[in-house]
């Protein structure tokens, strides 16, 4: 079972909205993957891309870690009170299009990468902060 880390940060943390929490899908998209990307930096991850698209799929981040290991991840935004979690939207539907996807991403950038597929369920609080709980190497 891989580690579960955790962060608070507060909203007026994140680039796109200062002090402000959008009620947009888009929006609130962006804060998570702000907050997981601020993550991954600081624990020495290098951002490749974000919101990278082709024909299968979007991929949220694709960030190498310091081991030189190509990670998709997957950020998965739920508040409070939402009563399935983030790892749980990764269903065996979305599974496969994350696979199609970095398939797709691979041919174009690093195809003999080594990979995993991450999780990053970030979590709003009623007080403006942020959980984040990330789950390296979530399914294969």
């Amino acid at each position: 079972m891989p580690d579960t880390h955790k962060t608070r940060l507060a909203v007026s943390d994140t680039r796109e909205t200062p002090g402000i929490v959008s009620d947009t899908r888009k929006a609130r998209g962006d804060i998570g993957e702000d907050i997981t990307a601020r993550y991954l930096a600081g624990r020495g991850f290098t951002i490749l891309e974000r919101q990278w698209r082709c024909r299968y799929g979007e991929l949220d981040l694709v960030a190498r870690d310091a081991s030189g290991v190509v990670c998709f991840v997957e950020v998965k935004l739920r508040k409070r009170d939402s009563l399935a979690s983030g790892r749980e939207a990764v269903d065996a539907r979305k599974r496969e299009r994350l696979r199609k996807t970095a398939s797709c991403w691979l041919s174009e950038h690093d195809p003999d990468a080594l990979t995993r597929f991450d999780v990053a369920e970030v979590r709003a609080d009623p007080d403006g902060f942020f959980k984040l709980d990330y789950l390296p190497d979530a399914f294969r």
